[in-house]
């Protein structure tokens, strides 16, 4: 981006959505496994400002994480996971007359988006498996 004096402003929305099934593994690592790429950042960096997940079936309670990777990672582009954000999804039994338990990560809003590079990338996983898929969608903005 070339550097300038005025402002950049977030020019085009973004809606994101990723499915994890499988259990993250490795969490304590910089390779963590069974993780789900959500968003690459647009040419001219991104932001993220809300992020929301739903089970698709009956599901224990279950801590659901967000990882973040850098395009201009050293020695290799996206090769070191860093654990950004989690949120703790309450159980919840399937049920035709009940709704669907929606988790909000409470800490990305509109007031503290989470700002990515050109290239950047966002992975999500849950800590608990589930066959059916835990289903996350993300808002935000390409500048």
């Amino acid at each position: 981006m070339v550097m300038t004096a005025v402002p950049a402003f977030a020019q085009t929305p973004r809606l994101v959505k990723a499915v994890a099934t499988a259990a993250v593994g490795n969490i304590a690592t910089d390779t963590p496994t069974n993780v789900v790429e959500l968003m690459l950042a647009g040419a001219k960096g991104s932001l993220l400002t809300k992020l929301s997940a739903m089970p698709r079936a009956t599901a224990t309670a279950n801590s659901l994480v967000l990882f973040i990777t850098k395009a201009d990672e050293s020695p290799t582009p996206h090769s070191k996971f860093a654990l950004k954000d989690s949120a703790l999804m309450a159980a919840y039994a399937m049920s035709a007359t009940t709704e669907i338990v929606q988790t909000l990560f409470s800490k990305i809003t509109p007031a503290n988006p989470i700002r990515l590079g050109a290239g950047d990338k966002l992975w999500i996983g849950t800590q608990v498996a589930l066959a059916s898929g835990v289903v996350f969608v993300g808002e935000g903005a390409d500048f």
